[in-house]
């Protein structure tokens, strides 16, 4: 790079940060329009809508209830991913939308859920089922009952999997617009019969709430169980046709029985409080980066600045709801930047103290870590990818996050650290002493010789989480200490004589309930516009209600006719828990497929699995000893460690695999595993210490719920750093003495 054009490089680098300064930071203003106050936040952190349900007619079964939540779970994440729906007593659904200020938009979108049905134009007896009328609209001739004793009922909602609105090109060349029906087993059939019987000659009419949404004519036989709907006049038509479509497939129908405007759960200290921890720890970085590596570390700081910009404005750009579980995706992010930084700036030093040039050594340390840097990144994006395809509610807003921290932290790393480290060269910042000290070469510390040792240590944890489950079991208390987001609990709404601000709900009236129920992790939510508060504790009892009832009143003078109490399920169901062990399965067969691609050796892959499963044990076990509150953000820490583990791991299978390419004759293998730990291990001890430390201050600074979950953070981030350097070396050490490959 001239001299020239390294002057040009760093004033576009001024500019970008300007830019994305301008873009992002002045958005945190009370009048600021840019990318960090437009981001969606959740309901944890902004509020939203919420709208209760109550279903129509008798109490439906719990399967039934199970099933509607399910899939209205669905339903709602058309809004954001971050919404959640759970059941209220026996026959009432409550939905929570965060980022939503107008309750009656969503209700008029969502229209009544249920009663959805594909009627035939004629029954067999020949007579019209429905008939148009003066004004162009379509009514029934026979009641509904009518029409499913004379199985005129094509298809209920249940029989219908998907809707989805699109648009193609016409034979005219114009663009139009239909809604694509995709059917179960089951109404794959039924429809095919009733298409073959009214292809070319009659209509089925489609019937929800009370009226004809569409009465389509059937143009040919339907075996396939997927349809078209065409003719609709606007893509705005065909997404309100297959939205009321995707939820008339409910398994009851249900009503509205009221909807609030509720405020964060969290509340702007925990908003402050994060954004100022996020800052320091990011300053602490800075200032360790540039001590440590001097020019290249200024380089990074500004790489990681832009990598900061760039993921506020795309978050807002792609429409991406942020939660406490998103910002451990992007905590994830910053920690792989700053990985990525240190594994090139590791081997520029080997390079310098190699004898090489600082120009050359730059080139080759940029060149020999892309593939530790490209593997290691793309492993975790494979598992984002899947989880986001796969995943439901919190795990799928978890994976945006994730992927989008991925993607930024290897440009940031690859191209922009490469740009501005290139053109502080360029400009005449040329002496060696610059670029960091020069690498002295380690004797091997020999970790192969203790793995004994280590597989004791870690084989201790496992075995102590497994005997505490028991324990805990045995007592009462439970496996682990389960959230209202999986066990469900009870929500009391109160009604006070003045509006109180969530700080003060914190402060006064929280820790009141804390010592009357015995839990602490009481959740509150304000309606807004009243008096009202809904605290969700866990399920209290009769002696508990009153107890609670009783402290209102006489500390807060609140009258027991303003206190609505109702259980509430969990908001997590079974299913989402089935999606979400699928789609980590599905990550961790996809994760494996590619190391072993990439490697070359299944047994790379194999104790890469391994070492996942040994963190996420180890781990479950300090949440069972400890008692850390399991909820939405135990799946997000869970998924982090196992991103920043792989991460780890890679980085010394790959000095492995290049150290094997140039192994000597009668080169002991032992002493091969043995040195590439050591080489990585400056880099191990950084990346761990400065995502730690990022977290640390998170912890420190953080109100209780996000000291929840950032203290199991910090215990999986020292766990992914003792197993990727004490124990997946040795695993592989292992396999390979005793797996031997047959000639």
């Amino acid at each position: 790079m001239k001299k020239n054009k390294g002057i040009l490089s760093l004033i576009a680098t001024v500019v970008v940060v300007a830019i994305l300064g301008f873009t992002t930071i002045v958005g945190f203003g009370p009048t600021g329009t840019g990318a960090a106050k437009n981001i969606n936040l959740g309901l944890d952190l902004e509020g939203g809508v919420s709208i209760t349900y109550q279903v129509k007619g008798k109490t439906p079964s719990q399967s039934d209830m199970d099933d509607t939540k399910y899939k209205l779970q669905r339903r709602v994440e058309q809004y954001s991913t971050e919404a959640t729906v759970y059941q209220e007593g026996d026959n009432r659904l409550s939905i929570e939308i965060p980022g939503v200020k107008d309750a009656n938009k969503i209700l008029d979108e969502l229209g009544q859920p249920g009663s959805l049905f594909f009627i035939a134009e004629k029954g067999k007896d020949g007579t019209p089922n429905y008939t148009m009328q003066a004004d162009g609209k379509y009514a029934l001739t026979k009641s509904i009952e009518e029409l499913k004793e004379a199985n005129s009922i094509v298809l209920t909602g249940t029989d219908v999997k998907n809707a989805q609105a699109g648009a193609f090109e016409g034979k005219m060349k114009n663009t139009e617009y239909a809604v694509s029906l995709t059917l179960n087993k089951e109404g794959a059939k039924k429809f095919a019969e009733a298409t073959k019987k009214a292809a070319g000659k009659e209509t089925i009419g489609i019937y929800y709430d009370g009226e004809f949404i569409s009465v389509p004519m059937v143009q040919s036989e339907i075996a396939n169980g997927e349809a078209q709907i065409t003719g609709m006049e606007s893509f705005e038509t065909a997404e309100k046709l297959a939205s009321t479509i995707r939820i008339g497939g409910l398994s009851v129908e249900l009503e509205e029985l009221r909807s609030n405007v509720v405020g964060a759960q969290l509340g702007q200290q925990a908003i402050t409080t994060s954004l100022k921890a996020g800052a320091i720890g990011l300053a602490i970085i800075f200032v360790f980066m540039c001590a440590v590596y001097l020019l290249p570390g200024l380089a990074s700081s500004i790489a990681l600045v832009i990598y900061t910009g760039l993921i506020l404005v795309l978050l807002n750009a792609f429409d991406v709801t942020l939660t406490l579980p998103g910002i451990a995706g992007i905590i994830l992010g910053i920690g792989m930047a700053v990985d990525a930084n240190v594994i090139i700036f590791a081997r520029v030093g080997e390079e310098l103290s190699a004898g090489k040039s600082v120009k050359a050594a730059l080139t080759t340390g940029f060149d020999k870590a892309k593939s530790a840097i490209l593997d290691g990144n793309i492993t975790t994006l494979i598992a984002a990818a899947v989880l986001w395809m796969k995943g439901s509610g919190t795990v799928k807003g978890f994976a945006q996050t994730l992927a989008l921290g991925i993607v930024v932290s290897m440009f940031t790393a690859l191209v922009v650290t490469r740009i501005i480290v290139f053109a502080f060269y360029a400009v005449g910042l040329q002496n060696a002493k610059l670029y960091g000290r020069k690498s002295k070469e380690r004797k091997p510390i020999d970790f192969l010789g203790k793995r004994k040792i280590f597989y004791a240590i870690s084989g201790v944890l496992i075995i102590a989480g497994f005997i505490f489950m028991g324990v805990n079991a045995g007592q009462g208390k439970g496996i682990l200490n389960y959230s209202l987001e999986f066990k469900g609990g009870t929500a009391t709404n109160v009604t006070f004589e003045k509006e109180y601000s969530l700080e003060e709900i914190d402060k006064e009236i929280v820790p009141t309930i804390e010592d009357v129920t015995g839990d602490k992790n009481v959740q509150v939510q304000k309606v807004e516009g009243t008096k009202q508060v809904i605290f969700k504790t866990q399920v209290l009892d009769l002696a508990q209600r009153e107890a609670f009832s009783n402290v209102m009143n006489e500390k807060f003078h609140v009258d027991e006719n303003n206190i609505a109490t109702e259980n509430i399920s969990s908001t997590v169901s079974s299913e989402m828990r089935q999606d979400a062990m699928i789609a980590v399965l599905i990550a961790t067969v996809c994760m494996l497929l590619y190391i072993w691609f990439r490697f070359k050796d299944i047994r790379f892959a194999t104790s890469a699995v391994v070492a996942l499963l040994h963190d996420v044990l180890v781990v479950l076990t300090f949440y069972v000893i400890a008692r850390v509150s399991v909820g939405n953000t135990f799946i997000a820490c869970m998924l982090t460690i196992v991103g920043y583990s792989i991460n780890a791991t890679i980085v010394i299978f790959d000095r492995i695999r290049e150290e094997l390419k140039t192994k000597k004759r009668g080169q002991d293998l032992e002493l091969i595993v043995n040195k590439s730990i050591t080489m990585t291990l400056t880099r191990s001890v950084y990346t761990s210490l400065t995502t730690f430390v990022m977290v640390a201050v998170l912890y420190i600074m953080g109100v209780s719920s996000i000291k929840e979950f950032a203290l199991p953070l910090m215990v999986g981030i020292i766990c992914g750093a003792y197993s990727s350097v004490c124990v997946t070396g040795a695993l592989w050490y292992d396999m390979k003495k005793h797996f031997a490959k047959k000639a």
